[in-house]
């Protein structure tokens, strides 16, 4: 797809950079900020504005934001995935597994970078509306300019919620910096922020447009926000903000008395996305979400299921290492990082067809070989590069080709995937749990809502799909059970834990099931139900396999058709994950372990979430560095 920072001209793209370059963080350091172009350039047409705009979308991009950091490090551990194993490294090993200081190398860029976003937005916010245009401009003009401002809105709205939502308490401002007499700001209560970012998203609500109708104001489709992603973030915002949280003077975790109040507004903004299934709804296809509509660039989502997605362009500084990082490896390159639990793959009955697209329990050696892992290596798989057609980054001769290119071999990082930020089958589980909240049960709209979302899990099959509770608490439970099932792996699971109170007793159920599972043989009382969600089905209990046995001949003779590429659909192992092995070897196969295998030790139980410390790691450190330009700004608890 292309990306919407590739339309910023050269000279677009100095003049942000003169006007932008200190952010609202740095300013601790340079109190006064001096700008090369004056405002009145930047802001003197409609072209310039968005520029300057898109400028404010560039904060999402790259290495320090959504192209891994914001993505794949800060979400981790939690009960779905392991984060990078390994510890000492003070780097990404140390934030997943909750050792991190606040002299972190990963925590000072990222910081930096969401009060960059805010310090562009807040230009944006402050001076489009002032443009001569903006009221007396061509109604073309004046419906793109409106746009923009709804769009700067919410730009800051996002990086707040982003800082908030991994910091607590933080420095808040809401003009340009040149504006603020004293750069050195204590931290504002979030409360405060979340309040005025959801005024400000309801704001944008009047002024941004909705998908399909970009083309009624000159605009094409582009991956800016729209006014169905700018409901959801609110209603996601809302769920926060009425959500636990640690708080600083108390240092335990709380929500407010009046919480309902924003579970209230969630579930309104939910009703009114649910009721415009003609801008949003559900692709028929899980799978297809992710490897059409994300791994192979194939172009725009025809449903609208992908809300929000933030794009990348080529290179280290604007892309992702998405597909790289994350899923497993191909030719011993790349992937590994984010492991599955045993645990989390088997939360998927043996009908959901989320799991396999979820969870990858293989690699892929010689170009086109399968060859299985052992059940402590089973990797994230959404992000995949097996799955890449368009750009080509593997099949140089075209279809029907198995000879990859040179980037299947080498180190290569960036393949431009992009990070969907909210998708609707978040929407429709917020309503869902919103729904149950403010009415002391679900209402049938919101079982229809959570209903839905797992029969698209079970191929549409609605027979197939888990009795749903009709009581409040049985049916928050299944909602736990259900957004991990669906959202696993989107860096959504450790911030749903934290608004639920519920990261804490998460990591201790969890790290129960791992020790249990790494000493108990023959496989039987595995696992124990986690009380905080739905139970895991029958068969989690007792009776798995101990061995899992997969094929090692390529060519037609065993379902896989000779001489075409890696096939997604071909099934790597022979017996089934839900009943006991062969008690022989069969033909043609290898043996890995599966239950009760004792690397489950050394690869998962000694990492996971080793250093959690409850009231203290449901929140990141500040990083020293803004410690030391802000004398107004103290630490987080217990750091």
């Amino acid at each position: 797809m292309k990306n919407k920072f590739s339309l910023i001209t050269s000279v677009s793209i100095a003049l942000i950079a003169g006007l932008f370059m200190l952010s609202s963080c740095n300013k601790y350091l340079s109190p006064a900020p001096i700008s090369t172009f004056d405002p009145s350039i930047v802001f003197g047409g409609v072209d310039n504005a968005r520029a300057a705009l898109l400028g404010a979308y560039n904060s999402m991009e790259g290495d320090n934001a959504y192209g891994i950091r914001l993505s794949m490090y800060y979400p981790y551990d939690n009960d779905e995935m392991l984060g990078a194993q390994g510890t000492g490294d003070n780097d990404r090993r140390d934030i997943a597994h909750y050792l991190l200081t606040a002299g972190n190398a990963q925590l000072a860029v990222p910081f930096n970078q969401l009060y960059q976003g805010i310090e562009r937005a807040n230009n944006c916010i402050y001076y489009i509306p002032k443009m001569a245009q903006y009221t007396t401009g061509t109604a073309q003009q004046i419906a793109q300019l409106k746009r923009m401002y709804g769009e700067a809105l919410t730009l800051r709205a996002q990086d707040y919620f982003e800082l908030v939502r991994n910091w607590g308490d933080i420095p808040a401002q809401f003009l340009p910096s040149a504006f603020i007499p004293n750069p050195f700001l204590a931290k504002t209560d979030r409360d405060t922020i979340y309040n005025h970012i959801l005024d400000d998203l309801k704001t944008a609500e009047s002024l941004v447009p909705w998908r399909t109708d970009l083309g009624a104001i000159g605009d094409a489709f582009d991956e800016r926000f729209t006014l169905g992603t700018v409901k959801a973030l609110r209603a996601k915002i809302a769920l926060f903000r009425g959500g636990y949280s640690l708080r600083t003077d108390t240092k335990v975790m709380e929500r407010r008395s009046d919480y309902l109040t924003y579970y209230k507004i969630a579930l309104q903004e939910c009703q009114d996305l649910n009721v415009r299934r003609d801008e949003h709804t559900l692709n028929p296809s899980f799978k297809s979400v992710w490897k059409d509509g994300i791994d192979a660039h194939k172009g725009t989502d025809p449903y609208g299921e992908i809300m929000m997605r933030v794009g990348f362009a080529a290179g280290n500084q604007t892309d992702s290492k998405l597909g790289m990082f994350c899923g497993s490896k191909i030719n011993g390159v790349g992937g590994s990082t984010l492991t599955c639990y045993p645990m989390t793959f088997y939360m998927f009955d043996s009908t959901d067809q989320r799991r396999d697209v979820s969870c990858i329990a293989y690699e892929i050696q010689r170009d086109t070989v399968k060859v299985g892992h052992n059940i402590n290596s089973i990797y994230d798989a959404k992000f995949r590069k097996e799955w890449f057609t368009n750009p080509s980054f593997y099949f140089s001769a075209g279809i029907g080709s198995t000879s990859f290119t040179a980037a299947a071999n080498s180190a290569t990082q960036n393949f431009e995937l992009e990070w969907p930020m909210i998708r609707f089958s978040d929407v429709l589980l917020m309503l869902a749990e919103a729904d149950n909240e403010v009415n002391g049960a679900p209402s049938a709209a919101a079982i229809a809502a959570v209903k839905e979302v797992s029969q698209r899990g079970h191929g549409g099959n609605a027979a197939l799909v888990p009795a749903v509770p009709t009581d409040h608490d049985g049916f928050f439970k299944f909602v736990v059970k259900e957004r991990m099932l669906e959202l696993c792996g989107e860096g959504v699971r450790k911030y749903d834990l934290l608004r639920w109170n519920l990261l804490s007793t998460a990591i201790t159920q969890v790290r129960a099931n791992l020790t249990a599972l790494a000493t108990t043989t023959p496989a039987t009382q595995i696992f124990t139900p986690y009380t905080y969600m739905a139970a895991q089905p029958a068969y989690c209990v007792t009776g798995l396999p101990v061995s899992m046995y997969y094929k090692t001949v390529n060519g037609g003779a065993n379902g896989w058709p000779s001489g075409t590429p890696v096939n997604d659909d071909y099934q790597v192992f022979v017996n089934s994950y839900y009943t006991a092995a062969p008690t022989t070897t069969p033909t043609g196969t290898t043996k890995v372990s599966w239950m009760g295998y004792s690397g489950i030790t050394t690869s998962l139980t000694n990492y996971f979430a080793l250093g959690f410390q409850a009231g203290r790691n449901e929140l990141l450190p500040i990083p020293q560095s803004a410690l030391d330009a802000n004398y107004n700004l103290k630490q987080n608890p217990g750091f």
